[in-house]
């Protein structure tokens, strides 16, 4: 295709939450199906080579392969480990302890998959801290050390996972769900470490919402604690609403960020109408983050 810039949204669909890596040379995003959740049943993937084109692979996850999926299958978040490509995901939006669901892992020999269903049942099925067991997000600090941020209802853990990335091991200190939930937390947490800096953001408000955002915050370890600094995400009334649940890319080797997140155009009233958008992202000369200025045209190529 050949584009200068990617354009916003850089897909055509109804796309959201999207988690971003880079992978055997390509970006990646991998989104959540935004449909209503009875028809959330597969998750789908996206890659380039230079931020402007982007192609679609399908597919990369089916609910039919996961035993005990039965609806709503979002918030994907992938992983490079032991050779392989994990994918923690959610599915079927339990409300309580009694119901069968939570936070799930998939395994796959390429970023684009196909996956399976690693366990045969949820990784996290239970409500802990009065998180419920979705949106989770991993994280590899510098020492090879494997988190998993997750949790909506107003409340984030913190777990570290096994060597083997299908289990969950306790903390040093004999803890196994580690509460870090900041100020202004619902959903949608983020890690980004950079300088020696963790960064911890999340999403705010109703995701159907037009006052969907992203607040962070600042901190020395991957624990916290987390204290909430600033919105760098919203909506604009001469761009679009909605703008939330995000993640991050960085160029290899390079100081140099870009955020992808989902964004609702304007005067579109439909919850489900979610679009994929990708804009840089700029630090201060103090290691703070710069409100992020949503654009049409989106970023250029690389």
């Amino acid at each position: 295709m050949n584009r200068k810039t990617s354009g916003n949204p850089i897909a055509e669909g109804y796309y959201a939450d999207p988690e971003s890596r880079f992978f055997e040379g390509k970006y990646w995003i991998y989104p959540t199906w935004s449909a209503p959740y009875e028809e959330q049943r597969h998750l789908d993937a996206f890659s380039s080579t230079n931020l402007a084109d982007w192609d679609k692979t399908e597919r990369i996850l089916d609910g039919d392969v996961i035993s005990w999926f039965t609806h709503a299958l979002w918030a994907p978040s992938p992983i490079d480990a032991n050779g392989k490509y994990y994918l923690y995901f959610s599915a079927n939006d339990i409300q309580n302890d009694n119901e069968l669901g939570g936070i799930g892992v998939a395994v796959a020999d390429r970023p684009e998959g196909p996956f399976r269903d690693a366990l045969g049942k949820p990784l996290i099925d239970r409500f802990h801290n009065g998180a419920q067991p979705i949106d989770p997000h991993v994280f590899r600090d510098d020492d090879g050390t494997y988190y998993l941020y997750y949790g909506g209802w107003r409340h984030c853990n913190l777990v570290k996972l096994g060597a083997d990335m299908t289990s969950i091991v306790p903390f040093e200190d004999g803890s196994v769900y580690k509460e870090v939930t900041p100020d202004g937390y619902v959903e949608g947490p983020c890690m980004l470490k950079r300088n020696g800096v963790y960064y911890f953001m999340w999403a705010e408000g109703d995701w159907g919402g037009p006052g969907y955002s992203v607040g962070y915050s600042m901190s020395d370890t991957p624990f916290g604690p987390f204290k909430r600094l600033s919105v760098i995400l919203k909506q604009d009334e001469n761009i679009a609403t909605s703008a939330g649940h995000h993640s991050f890319l960085q160029v290899p080797g390079k100081d140099e960020w870009y955020i992808t997140y989902h964004r609702r155009p304007l005067g579109e009233t439909n919850i489900h109408h979610r679009v994929l958008c990708i804009d840089r992202m700029h630090f201060n000369p103090d290691g703070t983050i710069r409100p992020v200025a949503m654009t049409h045209s989106g970023v250029e190529r690389i």
